[in-house]
């Protein structure tokens, strides 16, 4: 049940930032309010790092800041080991 309820999460969370991403390059293009910078890499740091990356490369947003362009994909990348080893923790443990 609680795997469960994480996995919906995690569903939640990445489709946040894709269409974050989607919307805040809406409004860049409108020269309208941005969603602050710090937002994006704490909706990656909360899970949605993957969507987040996804967002990226779909609506070719954020694509020419280095912090984006390295910072997103490392955050999933470590997010993906500390699953595996979670995983493999807690899959010993069964």
């Amino acid at each position: 049940m609680l795997f469960k309820v994480f996995l919906i999460y995690l569903l939640v969370i990445n489709v946040a930032g894709f269409v974050m991403m989607g919307w805040d390059k809406g409004k860049a293009r409108k020269d309208q309010w941005r969603v602050p910078e710090r937002n994006f890499f704490m909706i990656a740091l909360l899970g949605g790092s993957l969507g987040c990356w996804l967002g990226m490369q779909k609506f070719h947003h954020k694509t020419k800041h280095p912090a984006f362009v390295v910072g997103i994909p490392v955050i999933f990348i470590l997010q993906v080991i500390l699953a595996l080893i979670l995983y493999g923790k807690f899959f010993w443990v069964r």
